[in-house]
């Protein structure tokens, strides 16, 4: 059965290594026969919660801007893997500005009941991306219907590129393989 995933991408910079784990599992995704829609967070325009909650009532944002636009994907799918790089042990602040303006989707009929979280850090300890997976961990409690579906992590990627050759970008793509 062909599922739906959105792969968002929250690195802030193009072509950044958590970007290349996005793309890996987007690549495994396809591969399995999945509709994949790939998202990168660097050029589009998401402003701040304002934490009103209209959008508990209207199931959208007043706020109309990109991030408005992607909590609609994200209430569409089946599967949504988040692609971050770890800054100061935690997901980096693009990241958090998502989570944050898809509370339209807390009240909404969502769809998606797999998350899964690919991430990339300079630091290679194997507890490094901990808190930024607990992080999101907090927002999967807020859905019910959904759970942490799997991670992947990346260390010794600090430049852009330097995750070449890393042994996490074959278990990105093998983990999208196994969405079906």
């Amino acid at each position: 059965m062909c599922k739906k995933v959105l792969v968002i991408s929250t690195s802030p910079r193009k072509g950044g290594n958590s970007d290349a784990l996005a793309e890996e599992f987007a690549k495994g995704a396809k591969e399995a026969g999945n509709e994949v829609e790939k998202i990168c967070l660097y050029d589009k325009t998401i402003g701040f919660c304002k934490g009103c909650f209209a959008c508990q009532e209207t199931k959208r944002c007043v706020i109309r801007d990109d991030a408005d636009i992607i909590a609609q994907k994200m209430k569409d799918v089946d599967v949504i893997a988040f692609a971050t790089p770890i800054y100061y042990f935690e997901m980096c602040g693009q990241m958090k500005t998502m989570l944050d303006r898809a509370n339209p989707l807390y009240s909404a009929d969502y769809q998606f009941r797999d998350v899964y979280m690919l991430t990339a850090a300079a630091e290679e300890g194997a507890d490094t991306p901990e808190q930024a997976v607990h992080g999101l961990e907090g927002w999967i409690r807020c859905f019910p219907k959904a759970r942490l579906a799997g991670t992947v992590f990346a260390g010794g990627a600090d430049a852009i590129g330097d995750i070449k050759g890393n042994p996490a970008l074959r278990e990105a793509f093998d983990m999208g393989k196994t969405v079906q």
